[in-house]
């Protein structure tokens, strides 16, 4: 049988104004069946600690306590409470504090609800609420005086968020916004907070002084040089972990035939995971003896050209030393690698937003300060391991190009462990989401321990086999399901876990 309690809302308000509601909310708060929350607010759940309740419930215990009010200072661009249950609403002519369990409702004295106006001037309605605009949201967050440092996210904040809109946007519609501002700015008598924000635009667009500014990434955009910021947060995590000493694995080649082997191996597996698919025989006759494959020219020749960047200076041991150079080999490598391909303008910074699956890369805005900044962490770390990993994760997430990111990156790691007389690393075909999964979840997640430990383990692969012949370790890789596509059968083993090579002299690291 059902209760009454089962036919309960959660939440049951009671008003002076609907005395038959008010005296039947008494009498259910009498019998036990409803538990008070605030004056004139219950709720039927009898056993939640309150503040489980009241939090996510915040909006309509607002819209009871002060309808249309308008939600405006931080918590219009949060649309929630801030870390400490507070949420800011502007309404009337006196302040004024509510609390309840796990909620502190703050009423700052202001104008009311903008509407009639100019769609873009309006403020938008929001249940019995009203959220501030965007223009007026921005005027309000400039706030500087008492308890600003609470209600207000701050110049930091606009001067990040207004860089972002140049980019998104672009810089004709944030001056759009500053028109808006200036308008609402005399409706709300806001104009302090509207000479603060002028300045701020006038500076991202380089007619303004720069020293105004205090966000880093807005001072980037002013110098010319904008990035985007939650790379950096990304970049700063894999840096973290990257600032230690580890293991240095030797390259296993000398001058002469097994490196030129170990690069066929390296240019084969690159293009393969890239979609660039062709038997090892076929590759072979690409790289040693210049024949391209009929029907696939232009992959033929990704093949080959990255070969050749494995091969040649500067691609193949002299990576970089400054943000300039690190720009410019960039684009000179990912040059060679495409260079069959005019229609991908190889070489050539990417004219729109590219992306794989549901992630998307770096607005191409704010590619050369990304990488720029990028490659400031790569510079500081010492180890050349530490260098190869970070140069080489900033150029995949940055994906500066049209076609060829993956296998620019790759040749950027692997420049700095040649250069270092370190084992450079081959992704075989069967390792293709063990190194693509990891790559993942550091971009989405900022876990880097995924990306360390594959990448340590493919150099340790890599560096398991002995290059001086090449149908010799064609055969051993193969024993070892490296060139197998079904991974979900084929685990990709290392030589010491396959019994046929186990005697072999070249194959017995039993540290991998």
């Amino acid at each position: 049988m059902r209760t009454n309690n089962d036919i309960l809302p959660l939440l049951v308000f009671s008003s002076a104004e609907d005395q038959a509601n008010a005296q039947r909310v008494s009498r259910l708060a009498r019998a036990g069946k409803l538990r008070p929350i605030h004056r004139g607010i219950y709720t039927s759940d009898l056993d939640t600690p309150l503040e489980q309740i009241v939090r996510p419930n915040w909006r309509q215990i607002a819209e009871y306590l002060y309808p249309e009010s308008v939600l405006g200072y931080r918590s219009a661009q949060e649309g929630k409470p801030d870390l400490e249950g507070r949420v800011f609403l502007v309404q009337g002519n006196r302040a004024r504090r509510t609390e309840l369990p796990g909620l502190t409702l703050i009423t700052i004295p202001g104008p009311g609800p903008v509407l009639g106006l100019e769609p873009e001037l309006n403020d938008t309605p929001y249940g019995k609420l009203f959220v501030s605009s965007e223009a007026r949201r921005l005027l309000e967050n400039l706030y500087t005086g008492r308890d600003s440092a609470i209600r207000t996210k701050g110049r930091t904040w606009v001067e990040s968020h207004l860089s972002r809109l140049c980019t998104l946007r672009g810089e004709y519609k944030v001056n759009d916004l500053r028109d808006t501002a200036r308008r609402l700015s005399e409706v709300l008598g806001l104009d302090a907070q509207f000479k603060i924000l002028n300045g701020i635009v006038s500076a991202l667009m380089q007619t303004g002084k720069a020293r105004r500014l205090s966000a880093v990434d807005a001072l980037a955009r002013a110098a010319g040089k904008p990035y985007d910021p939650d790379r950096l947060v990304i970049f700063d995590a894999l840096f973290t972990a990257l600032r230690q000493s580890f293991p240095q694995v030797p390259d296993p080649t000398t001058p002469g035939l097994s490196s030129i082997n170990f690069a066929f191996f390296e240019s084969y597996f690159s293009n393969y995971i890239e979609g660039t698919i062709f038997t090892v025989e076929e590759a072979s006759e690409i790289i040693f003896e210049g024949k391209m494959i009929e029907k696939h020219p232009e992959d033929s020749h990704d093949v080959l050209g990255t070969y050749q960047a494995i091969t040649q200076q500067p691609f193949r041991s002299s990576p970089p030393d400054n943000e300039d150079e690190f720009l410019e080999w960039l684009k000179l490598t990912n040059h060679m690698v495409l260079s069959s391909r005019p229609e991908k303008h190889p070489g050539q910074w990417k004219v729109k937003l590219n992306q794989a699956g549901s992630t998307l890369f770096v607005h191409p805005e704010l590619v050369q300060g990304t990488l720029r900044e990028g490659f400031k962490r790569v510079a500081l770390l010492e180890d050349p391991f530490a260098r190869a990993l970070m140069a080489m994760f900033v150029v995949t997430e940055v994906h500066p190009f049209q076609d060829g990111n993956g296998r620019t990156a790759r040749l950027a790691m692997n420049a700095y462990l040649t250069q270092a007389s370190a084992c450079r690393i081959i992704i075989p075909t069967a390792y293709r989401e063990d190194y693509f999964l990891p790559l993942k979840a550091l971009s989405r997640n900022a876990d880097p321990v995924p990306f360390l430990r594959s990448m340590i383990r493919a150099q340790a692969w890599s560096a398991a086999f002995n290059y001086s012949n090449l149908q010799t370790t064609w055969k051993r890789m193969a024993a070892c399901n490296a060139f197998a596509d079904d991974i979900t059968r084929n685990k990709l083993l290392c030589p010491h876990e396959v019994r046929s090579l186990v005697d072999d002299n070249v194959s017995n690291n039993k540290s991998y």
